[in-house]
């Protein structure tokens, strides 16, 4: 019998990032540094390139250029089409040479992705029409005004269609690229570059943007220290009083500062941490679901089942066979 060869690898997902005078040089940093190369630590599956409509100098809000020398034509070529943002003045129209090239990629199959201000580029293209989309909040308003048939959320962190995607500003744009990468590639991939950015635990999009600040009285402490303690004690049952002691506040304290800070409760934060433990096992392990459960700290294989349903609407042994069966094809 004469032995298959092996399969090539797939070749990688080409991300297109359209460049814009003035441009913002930290969302174009937060697209370059999860979909960039990684180094040998991490196996490339994607390449990132820039291009913009007028291939020379491209002047960015930092003080300095950005020499770009591809132009529109290299969105023909990407699997996805990345927009870090749109700071034209107010009331400036989107070039129509943009608009279109936009729109062919989309027709095409690619994926447009507006990160902050971006999202107004797509919204010219008439791709966020009648559907659900986010921007930077301060911004949120303009969006709506100019596109009135975009139903614009100013309230949370990124808003993924499938085809299209938009975010809301500055490290927002981070959490839905990772989001991306976590969809094409599995969650175990995303969370290797999240650590390769020395990057907190991903945030879902239903959290909100920003909260306001109190009108009196001091900031509220950041709650990292406590985040970094739980993320490596997801094997152990963790109450939202054990949180509390260990950040030396009432129970009370501690779920308004989860609310204000990322949008959830603390036990709802500790799920989601769970379960994306959970998909990094099943894609990288042949661990039998009872022996996940302990390790993420799930307690039982049917308590798992069940969470894994309600968060992902499949279960953990149709994940773990649609995930090798995506990457085998």
């Amino acid at each position: 019998m004469t032995p298959r060869p092996p399969s090539k690898p797939p070749a990688p997902h080409r991300v297109v990032a359209l460049l814009q005078p003035p441009q913002s040089t930290f969302t174009l940093a937060c697209a370059a540094e999860v979909f960039g190369d990684h180094g040998p630590v991490i196996p490339a599956r994607y390449t990132f390139e820039v291009c913009t409509e007028r291939p020379g100098p491209v002047p960015t809000q930092a003080g300095y250029d950005l020499l770009v020398t591809a132009g529109l034509d290299a969105l023909e070529r990407a699997d996805t089409v990345l927009v870090p943002g749109w700071r034209q003045a107010s009331g400036t129209e989107v070039p129509p040479a943009v608009v279109e090239a936009v729109r062919r990629a989309h027709r095409r199959g690619a994926r447009v992705v507006g990160l902050s201000s971006g999202a107004f580029v797509l919204a010219a293209a008439g791709l966020l029409d009648g559907r659900r989309a986010t921007t930077h909040w301060s911004r949120a308003a303009e969006l709506a005004a100019w596109f009135p048939r975009v139903r614009v959320d100013p309230a949370v962190l990124y808003v993924d269609h499938g085809d299209v995607a938009t975010s809301a500003g500055s490290a927002a744009g981070v959490d839905l690229c990772l989001h991306l990468v976590s969809a094409d590639q599995g969650a175990a991939y995303a969370m290797r570059i999240a650590r390769r950015m020395v990057m907190p635990p991903h945030r879902e999009g239903c959290q909100q943007q920003h909260a306001e600040l109190p009108t009196s009285g001091p900031v509220a402490d950041s709650l990292a220290p406590l985040l970094e303690w739980l993320a490596g004690r997801l094997d152990q049952p963790v109450s939202v009083a054990e949180m509390a002691v260990r950040s030396q506040v009432s129970a009370r304290t501690l779920t308004r500062r989860f609310t204000e800070q990322l949008g959830i409760s603390p036990g709802r934060w500790l799920l989601d941490r769970r379960i994306a433990a959970t998909r990094a096992l099943l894609e990288e392990t042949d661990l039998p679901v009872e022996t996940i459960a302990h390790r993420v700290g799930l307690s039982s294989a049917v308590n798992l089942r069940r969470r894994f349903h309600e968060a992902l609407r499949t279960t953990p042994a149709a994940y773990r066979r649609a995930f090798r069966v995506d990457k085998a094809g």
